[in-house]
Formats: C-alpha cells, structure tokens, sequence
C-alpha cells in the first residue's frame, strides 16, 4: 500500500506548487494593471494582453504537438468562456482601478471563493462542508474589516470607492462564471490549451472590437514599463497563470481553487503599501490577519468543497490497487 501514496503525494504536491506560482504572480499584478492605465484606454490594454497570451499559449501547443483543433460543438462552449473570463472580467477589472487602489480591488476579487462555491452547488453538484462555511465567515469578517476602513473618507471618495467595487463584483462574477465552466466535465473533455488559446484569442477579438468602436483606432503607450508590463501581463499573470490555474481547478475543483483570492489581496496590498501609499491602521491590520486565519481553516484539504463522486487521487488510489491485484 506504501507504493500507492506515491503518485498520490506527488499529485498534492504538483497541485500545492501550482497554487503557490498563482498566487505569487496573481499577487503581484494588480500593481502592473495600475500601470497600464493612462495613455492607453483600459480595452486596448486587455486587448494586448490576451492577444499575446493567446499568441503564447499556441506556440506552446504547437511546440509539444498537442492538437488546437476543437469539435465543432464545443466552438460556442469556448466562446462563451473567453467572453466571461478575457472579456467582461477583465474590462471590469481595469475600469475598477481608475477609481481604487489596486489592492482594494483585489481584496474585492478575494470573494471569488464564495459564488465559485455557490455556482460549483448548484451546476456541478459539488458539496460545501462545515468547515468551508466556517473558514468562508472568517475571512469574509477580515474583508468587511478593510471595507469599513476604505468607506471612512469624503462623499467624493466615497463615490469613487463604490464605483471601484461595483466594477470589481461584476469581475468577479464573469470570472467565476468561467471559472465553474473550466470545472465542468465538459471542459474536461477538451485540451486545456487550446481551451485557453482560442478563448484568449476570442476574448481579445471581441476586447479590440470593444475597444475600436468605443475608443477609436489602437493606442500604444512606448514607456518601457508599460511595454514590459504587457508582456508580464500576457505571459506570466494569464499564459502561465491562467495555465496553471485551470489545472488546479481540474484537479480540486473551482471552489477550492479560488482560495488563492484570500492570499492575493495581502500581497497586493503590500505592493499597494509601497507604490501608491496605502495606509495601514489597526482595521487594516485586523482584517488581514482574520482573512489570514480564514484561510488556515479553508485550507487545501478534502474538507472543503468535494464533487459527489470520487475526487480524483481516490480514483487514482483506486486504479493502483487494481493494478496491484492483477
């Protein structure tokens, strides 16, 4: 039985590393959204970052043979979850931060975990455990901490913070709509890759079409911050990214996968610390540390949100003891 818990550890552990690299980039890239905004309009911008992911996230296929053909069936499938994920979710996202910090938006998007739990319910039948409902109130608490804080300012500011988190509650419901798709069994019957390559592409045709009719003809902004910032954006935080985090949600589902979002904020509110002088007061500081323990109890672990069948390292577990005995 020992020779079992092998490939099973080594499943975890390719999950845990996945979810760390995600959580650090996704971390780091509310800062560089910020500075993207400006002299290009917020829908060019998307529109170059899923253009050169799509770009990227082909020539890996390409280069490891794996097919990019999809069924023809699966074509309106795939449409409709680069619109949700490459489209709606990320103009939101980009529109939010002309009126937030970056790290209140992405303290806002930590709530991914809770309609990705509800929609998972209701469209994949997963199960929503004691424990993630327990581990879902502590650290919604340290979230509405940081949420009194940012509403303690003028009317004007006021204004501008609501505007900020409307934009962001409707990113984070296009991407959990995405989400709980990539975690659909018809996803699973489709290349990852390609998934991602023609919903990027599709997500950005629709982004530069957005963008030419609302805004006019493409802008281009030749500061090497905002050019580097296109490919860190493109090929780290969505090819790689994107990329790994599909996989986790495969692998533990969409819930479980969202709980990097209660990570994400801490990281980006500390970039948000140093480059657009975000204060911290005790709020803040109690906030973090319940979103903090919050996380501790919804940790990756077979407690949280489960599929009603057999989650894949049983199944795993399973197939090795069959072989055993044959």
């Amino acid at each position: 039985m020992a020779s079992q818990t092998v490939p099973v550890e080594g499943a975890r552990a390719r999950v845990l590393l996945a979810f760390i690299i995600v959580t650090l980039i996704w971390g780091s890239t509310w800062i560089v959204i910020k500075d993207q905004l400006g002299v290009v309009p917020a829908s060019w911008s998307v529109t170059y970052r899923f253009l050169l992911a799509g770009l990227v996230m082909m020539g890996v296929a390409l280069s490891s043979g794996e097919r990019l053909r999809l069924p023809r069936s699966a074509l309106p499938f795939v449409l409709a979850f680069g619109v949700a994920q490459f489209t709606l979710n990320f103009n939101f996202v980009y529109r939010a931060e002309h009126h937030v910090t970056s790290g209140l938006v992405a303290l806002v998007f930590a709530l991914l975990f809770i309609p990705n739990a509800i929609l998972s319910r209701i469209f994949l039948g997963h199960h929503v455990s004691r424990r993630f409902l327990l581990g879902s109130m502590i650290a919604v608490a340290g979230i509405a901490l940081l949420f009194v804080q940012e509403a303690r300012g003028d009317a004007g500011s006021q204004a501008a913070t609501l505007t900020g988190i409307g934009f962001t509650l409707a990113g984070v419901l296009s991407a959990s709509t995405a989400n709980v798709m990539q975690a659909s069994e018809r996803a699973r019957g489709l290349s990852m890759s390609a998934m991602l390559c023609w919903g990027m592409l599709a997500g950005a045709a629709i982004d530069g079409a957005y963008a030419w009719i609302t805004t006019g003809p493409p802008v281009v902004d030749m500061r090497w911050s905002y050019l580097a910032g296109i490919g860190y954006l493109g090929i780290a935080a969505s090819a790689l990214a994107f990329s790994l985090y599909f996989y986790t949600i495969r692998e533990v589902g969409a819930a479980r996968a969202a709980y990097s979002s209660l990570l994400i904020p801490v990281i980006a509110m500390t970039f948000s610390t140093i480059f657009e002088g975000y204060h911290w007061t005790s709020l803040a500081v109690g906030g973090s540390l319940l979103t903090m323990a919050g996380m501790v109890v919804l940790r990756l672990h077979p407690h949280g949100p489960q599929r009603r069948t057999l989650a894949k390292p049983a199944r795993l577990q399973r197939l090795l003891l069959l072989h055993q005995i044959h």
